[in-house]
């Protein structure tokens, strides 16, 4: 087992007036306030055009949609044009049919429901396909940036990302899209009819049109624009609060701090209905002042028909015609106007799923490179921080370990020991410094060959509410029973599935509640010992085991390792863990400060040495309590 550890200068960066720079607390204050590659809070008009960016693949449902809009907009108006027409007939002469113009009336009453029908149905057909894609793409998104996009970051905020976030963008895509190309080219048709009758019928409506589809979507979204980015927000927030808060309701009721949690709670919800009682309040004046400008061209148009009629410049059908179809012609238009204040959630919505679609992945995905054989893995001078700015977790940390070598971790807690572990799994890249796997960088590496010759276990076994057999086969799909079987053997767990009702069908239950915190952490060493990747990285296995448990699991490690030769790299604070190790590596301060196994003058900055024997000597018991504070 080959090891090496700095100078013993490094160990000065382990300053006792400042809290370890790889502890809990410094981790999490990192990657709340970092997010690698997150954008800038982008604005109104350009979130739009990236939420337009994903209609391509349904553009031509899009355009349908569109297309029939106008028809039946246009119908929809041609009802009370046609009206008009017959009041005016009637008026200038009384024994004038009206049949033909009640039957074209009923007709474009009939196409206009026909055409809406087929419109909304375009629309929400693009719609909810934009959202299943959109909610694929955010999954893969968040499946390249890996666990840098989550650590830190609440569950709850995530559940309301992917649910109500990206249904709220069904109202951009089945009510806003349409609409707005609607409005643009019915508006077009109106102004044409009009500038037919009079052209300054024509300049009036341009003026309405304007006015109304233009500025004041621009006035109300500006009005509001603060209250729906907040609500957004504080959602998220108030979904991850509560889901804490359940998941947590046996220590609440324990430490009787139920008032404490509703006091919160009502705190919570107490900011979010004052956001969303000032978006109303900024909608409710957006729809009145939509109302009253409208009322004014309304006003206008009526004041210029008559000036024209007195003038002659128009007859009595012209004039009733040109009215009722200026009066008309607001639907398309006053429904953008509405926009600027029901696209205020949409928007924020669009631009929390936007900042993780754009979001650069912490390691990007490499492919297309020469396969990779595992014969080692090591850290050369590597240096490694959450954030740029934040104290490094390591400090030029080196160390070597060879093909089928045991090599334990130890130290006080938040010295970097998992975050060792992480940075062999390239879940990071360190700023300084390189990772290695078989002598060759870890970034030059394809990302699938990494991932089959590493596996790694957590502190904390991540289980999903399905079976048993499904939370095993995500290391290995296509595994037979017997080999199911076997890796459970070894984790010494399999007598325990046995024992559920339907054996390896049972289902564990939400987050795996149904098992101890030891059986999940068996669990999550039988998914290790499935999956048979060549280098195991082991973080605190043994931590949530009884005597026993351990001593069979530290069994099952030996015999696997001298049978097939793997490669472990545990952390472990217990003696009785690490004693199974070649060589027991001290960590304190982000550096490698001790290490025990290997030959005598192995200790200078860059120096190697190796053992082909378990280190059994008593020392290495006492070494894995050094600086355990």
């Amino acid at each position: 087992m080959n090891a090496t550890k700095p100078q013993a200068n490094n160990t000065a960066h382990g300053n006792s007036a400042q809290p370890h720079p790889g502890s809990a607390d410094s981790i999490t204050r990192a990657t709340q306030s970092f997010r690698p590659g997150q954008p800038q809070r982008q604005g109104d008009f350009r979130v739009m055009r990236r939420l337009l960016s994903i209609v391509a693949p349904l553009s031509g449902f899009l355009a349908l949609a569109a297309f029939l809009g106008v028809l039946g907009h246009i119908a929809a108006t041609a009802i009370g044009t046609t009206g008009a027409y017959a009041v005016a007939r009637a008026y200038a002469d009384p024994a004038a049919p009206l049949a033909a113009a009640i039957t074209a009336m009923i007709c474009l009453a009939v196409l206009r429901g026909v055409l809406r029908y087929g419109e909304q149905m375009c629309n929400h057909y693009v719609a909810f396909r934009l959202l299943a894609l959109i909610r694929s793409r955010v999954f893969g998104a968040l499946r390249r940036q890996g666990p840098a996009a989550v650590d830190g970051k609440g569950a709850g905020d995530f559940i309301s990302l992917i649910t109500s976030d990206i249904e709220l963008l069904e109202v951009f895509y089945a009510h806003t899209i349409s609409p707005v190309c609607i409005a643009v080219v019915y508006g077009v048709v109106a102004c044409v009819f009009l500038g037919s009758i009079d052209p300054a019928f024509a300049i009036l409506a341009v003026c309405a049109y304007l006015a109304v589809g233009f500025v004041l979507p621009l006035v109300i979204a500006r009005m509001g624009r603060s209250a729906g980015s907040a609500i957004r927000g504080q959602h998220g927030s108030m979904a991850s609060f509560v889901l804490d808060s359940l998941r947590a309701l046996g220590e609440t009721i324990q430490y009787d701090r139920g008032r404490d949690l509703l006091e919160r709670l009502d705190a919570k919800s107490q900011h979010l209905t004052q956001s969303e009682e000032r978006l109303q309040r900024s909608q409710a004046r957006g729809q009145a002042l939509t109302s009253v400008v409208i009322a004014v061209f309304d006003l206008a148009m009526l004041a210029m028909v008559c000036f024209a009629y007195s003038a002659g410049g128009v007859d009595v059908a012209g004039a009733l015609m040109a009215f009722v179809t200026f009066v008309g012609s607001f639907g398309p238009v006053s429904a953008l106007a509405s926009l600027g204040g029901s696209l205020h959630n949409t928007l924020a919505a669009g631009r929390r799923v936007l900042a993780v679609l754009q979001a650069a992945p912490a390691t990007p995905v490499v492919t297309g490179r020469k396969p990779v054989e595992f014969d080692g893995a090591s850290m050369q001078n590597v240096t490694f921080g959450y954030t740029p700015d934040a104290l490094p977790v390591l400090r030029d940390v080196s160390l070597t370990v060879p093909e089928g070598s045991v090599t334990a971790i130890t130290g006080p807690s938040g010295v970097g020991k998992s975050t060792t572990l992480r940075l062999l799994m390239r879940f990071w890249d360190p700023q300084r410094g390189t990772v290695s796997v078989s002598g060759r960088d870890i970034r030059d590496i394809n990302t699938a060959d990494l991932r089959r010759v590493e596996a790694f276990v957590a502190q904390d076994t991540q289980l999903f509410h399905d079976t048993v057999r499904a939370n095993l086969l995500i290391a290995k799909p296509d595994a037979t029973d017997e080999e199911l079987k076997r890796a459970c053997r070894q984790a010494n767990i399999h007598d325990t599935i046995m024992a559920l009702p339907h054996g390896y069908d049972s289902q564990v239950g939400e987050l795996g509640d149904t098992l101890s915190a030891g059986e999940k952490q068996r669990l999550g060493l039988a998914r290790a010992f499935l999956h048979g990747a060549d280098l195991l990285l082991l973080d605190e296995p043994t931590s949530n085991l009884d005597a026993l448990n351990e001593a069979q699991i530290l069994r099952s490690l030996a015999q696997d390792q001298e049978r097939s030769s793997h490669t472990v790299v545990l952390v472990s604070h217990r003696p009785s863990t690490t004693r199974i190790a070649d060589t027991v590596l001290r960590m304190d301060g982000g550096a490698i400060i001790d290490a025990l196994g290997a030959p005598a003058g192995a200790t200078g900055n860059g120096a190697t040495g190796a053992t082909g024997e378990r280190s059994t000597h008593p020392e290495g018991a006492q070494a894995c309590t050094l600086g355990r504070g």
